[in-house]
C-alpha cells in the first residue's frame, strides 16, 4: 500500500511517517520503480504500535527501546517494565506539577474581583519574584514551593 493508505490503516499521518523514516524509528519501505513507498502489513504493525506508545507519552528514544525489545523475541519482560515504571513516575510527576499550577491559578482566580478596577491578585502574583515567594511572601497566592 502506498503511504496515504499506510497513513489510514495506521493512524499515523503521512508526514510522522516520514519522519519516523527520517529519524530511522522505522526502516524505510521499499519503493515502487516510480519511488512511490510500499508498506506491507508488517510496516503498518510496526506503525500502530508507534501510535500508541505516543499515544501514552513515550519519547522517540523510549520508542526505540520498545520497538527493539517489542522485535527481540528473546527479550526479558522485566526490561520492557523498567521502562513503564520510570515512564509512570515521569508522568506521575507531571501531573503533580500540573496540578500545583492549576491550584494556584485558581487560587489567585478566585481572589480576583474581575472587575473594572486595575487591582489584579492574578497579577500581583506572576510579578512576585522568586526570592519573594521563596521567602513565604508568596504563600498568601498559594505559590509557595511552586517553580
Amino acid at each position: 500500500m502506498n503511504i496515504g493508505e499506510a497513513s489510514k490503516a495506521s493512524g499515523v499521518s503521512t508526514k510522522m511517517i516520514r519522519y519516523y523514516e527520517q529519524i530511522k524509528l522505522i526502516t524505510p519501505p521499499l519503493r515502487t520503480e516510480a519511488s512511490y513507498r510500499t508498506y506491507t502489513d508488517n510496516d503498518i504493525h510496526t506503525l500502530r504500535f508507534i501510535r500508541r506508545a505516543r499515544d501514552l507519552g513515550f519519547s522517540v528514544e523510549q520508542m526505540k527501546t520498545l520497538l527493539a525489545l517489542w522485535r527481540d523475541r528473546s527479550r526479558a519482560s522485566a526490561d520492557v517494565k523498567v521502562i513503564a515504571l520510570e515512564h509512570i513516575a515521569e508522568l506521575e510527576r507531571k501531573a503533580a506539577a500540573i496540578a500545583a499550577m492549576t491550584k494556584t491559578l485558581k487560587h489567585l482566580a478566585s481572589n480576583c474581583h474581575g472587575d473594572d478596577r486595575p487591582d489584579c491578585p492574578i497579577i500581583d502574583g506572576f510579578a512576585e519574584t522568586l526570592g519573594e515567594i521563596d521567602h513565604g511572601i508568596g504563600a498568601k497566592f498559594g505559590l509557595a514551593g511552586v517553580k
